[in-house]
C-alpha cells in the first residue's frame, strides 16, 4: 500500500476543537498515515484573548505545535478540518488561512484529495451542521473528494452527527464517545484516501 499523508487543520480558541483534532490524528495514525497536526495562526486581538482566560492559557499549552501552511495541504492525500462554528460558520481564523489557498487552487493541487470536517458549538444546535456543510463549499471548489463518517460506525449512532464530529463545548470537554467518532472519521478518511492511491475500489 502506498503510505497515506494526513493534515489535521484546526483551530481552537480554549481547547475543545484541539481535543477533537488530537484524536483524529491518533485516529489516522492507527489507520496507517503519516500525520501532521496543524494549528491555523491566531488573529483575534489580545484584549480578546486577555478577557477569557482559558483562552490565553490553550495559547500557551499549544505553543509548540506548528502552525498551518501551504506546504501541509500540498504535501497531505487526505486533510481533515477543525474549527468552532461562529454564528453556524467556521472560525475567521480558519477561514483566513483558507482563503489564502488561491494559488494552490490555481495549480490544481488541491484537487483529488480527500476532505472531512469537524467542528464544535457552545450550545446544542449552535451551528455544528452548517459550520461542516460551509466548509464543504469550498471542497466543491477545489474538487475534493468530501467524505463524512455517516453511519459507517456503531460510534456514529451514539454520537449522532453523520456530517462530521462534532461536539456541544458548553457540556465540557469531548466524551469518549466523540473522541471514538473523530477517530473514526479519520480512518474513514484515510482508508478512502488509501484506496484512491492505491486504484482499488472502496468499499
Amino acid at each position: 500500500m502506498q503510505p497515506v499523508n494526513a493534515a489535521i487543520i484546526y483551530y481552537s480558541a480554549t481547547g475543545t476543537v484541539h481535543a477533537l483534532a488530537q484524536a483524529a490524528a491518533e485516529g489516522a495514525r492507527k489507520a496507517g498515515a503519516t500525520v501532521r497536526l496543524r494549528k491555523v495562526a491566531e488573529s483575534a486581538p489580545p484584549e480578546a484573548i486577555a478577557a477569557n482566560p482559558a483562552w490565553g492559557r490553550h495559547l500557551d499549552d499549544t505553543r509548540d505545535i506548528a502552525v498551518a501552511g501551504h506546504d501541509d495541504l500540498d504535501w497531505a492525500d487526505v486533510v481533515l478540518f477543525g474549527t468552532p462554528t461562529r454564528f453556524g460558520n467556521p472560525a475567521s481564523q480558519l477561514r483566513a488561512f483558507i482563503e489564502t489557498t488561491g494559488p494552490l487552487w490555481f495549480q490544481g493541487r488541491l484537487a483529488g484529495k480527500v476532505y472531512s470536517a469537524f467542528t464544535a458549538s457552545n450550545t446544542p444546535h449552535g451551528g455544528q451542521e452548517s459550520t461542516l456543510l460551509a466548509l464543504g463549499n469550498t471542497f466543491y471548489h477545489w474538487g475534493g473528494v468530501i467524505v463524512p463518517p455517516g453511519y459507517t460506525d456503531p460510534v456514529q449512532f451514539a454520537s449522532g452527527n453523520p456530517y462530521g464530529t462534532s461536539h456541544v463545548a458548553g457540556d465540557g470537554p469531548p466524551t469518549d464517545v466523540i473522541l471514538q467518532a473523530a477517530r473514526h472519521q479519520a480512518r474513514r478518511a484515510v482508508d478512502i484516501a488509501a484506496a484512491l492511491k492505491a486504484g482499488r475500489p472502496v468499499s
